[in-house]
C-alpha cells in the first residue's frame, strides 16, 4: 500500500511538473513585442513576462477551466502571465485567508492587483473582512488592493446591503490623502462605483466626496472633484433614479 501510494504521487508530481512546463511553453509562444512593449508603456514591470495579451490569457483559461492546485503552481512559477492566468483558473471556493495574504504580498503591478481582486478574491468568503483590513496597510499594492475589491464588489455583488459599502466610507476619506498614484486611483475608483450602485449610495457618496474636497491635500482634491463629475452626471443620475 505505501509502495503503491508514493507511485501515485510520483505520477501526480511528473504529471503537474509536465502540465506546467507545456502552459508556460504556450504562453512564452504566443508572447509578441507589441503587447510587452504595452505592459512597458502603462508601467507594468516585465522583468518575468512574455509580453501576452489578457484575451489570449483568458482564452486558455477557458481551456483549462477551474483547478485550484495548478493555480498554486502557475502563482509559484512567478511569471507575469502565469500568475495573470493563475487568478483565472483558481477556484474561489477553496482559496484560503491565507493563500489571499501570500498572493496580495506578491503583487508588484496594478494590473496584476486588479486583475486578481475582480476575477478570485473578490470571489472569496473573505473579501469584505480583507478589504478593510488591506485598506490600512502601508503597502502601496496591499492597500490598493483593499479599494479595488471593494469597487469589485461594489461591480458585481447585487445583493449586498448598502452597509457594507457606507462602513467603507470613513476609509475613503481617510486615505484619500495618500498620494501614492496607484493609491489615490483606487480610492477614487471605488468611490465612484459605490455611488453608481443606486440613488442612496449616489446621494452618500457625492456627500462622502463634498467631505473630501474640503481637505487640503491634492490628491484629496483631485479624487473628489473627479467622482463629483461622474456621479453628478446626468447619465449617472439617470441610470441609479432607474435602479430598484
Amino acid at each position: 500500500m505505501r509502495i503503491f501510494f508514493i507511485t501515485n504521487l510520483f505520477l501526480f508530481i511528473k504529471h503537474m511538473s509536465d502540465q506546467i512546463d507545456n502552459i508556460l511553453n504556450l504562453l512564452k509562444s504566443k508572447g509578441n513585442s507589441k503587447s510587452y512593449n504595452s505592459m512597458i508603456r502603462f508601467g507594468i514591470k516585465v522583468d518575468k513576462a512574455f509580453g501576452v495579451s489578457i484575451p489570449q490569457i483568458r482564452s486558455i483559461a477557458k481551456d483549462i477551466g477551474k483547478d485550484h492546485q495548478l493555480a498554486s503552481e502557475l502563482w509559484n512559477s512567478e511569471i507575469h502571465e502565469a500568475r495573470l492566468l493563475a487568478c483565472l483558473v483558481d477556484d474561489p471556493k477553496y482559496v484560503s485567508e491565507e493563500q489571499m495574504e501570500s498572493w496580495v504580498r506578491d503583487f508588484r503591478s496594478w494590473d496584476l492587483c486588479d486583475h486578481c481582486c475582480n476575477n478570485l478574491f473578490s470571489k472569496t468568503a473573505y473579501a469584505y473582512d480583507k478589504a478593510m483590513e488591506w485598506s490600512k496597510n502601508d503597502e502601496e499594492y496591499i492597500k490598493r488592493a483593499g479599494f479595488v475589491l471593494i469597487a469589485c464588489l461594489a461591480i458585481h455583488d447585487k445583493n449586498a446591503p448598502d452597509k457594507f459599502f457606507i462602513d467603507f466610507l470613513p476609509r475613503i476619506i481617510e486615505e484619500s490623502t495618500d498620494e501614492r498614484n496607484f493609491v489615490k486611483k483606487s480610492v477614487n475608483w471605488c468611490l465612484r462605483q459605490i455611488g453608481k450602485r443606486n440613488i442612496k449610495l449616489n446621494k452618500i457618496a457625492l456627500d462622502t466626496a463634498n467631505t473630501i474636497l474640503e481637505i487640503n491635500c491634492n490628491s484629496s482634491k483631485w479624487i473628489a472633484k473627479d467622482a463629483i463629475k461622474e456621479l453628478s452626471s446626468a447619465k449617472i443620475q439617470n441610470r441609479v433614479l432607474n435602479k430598484k
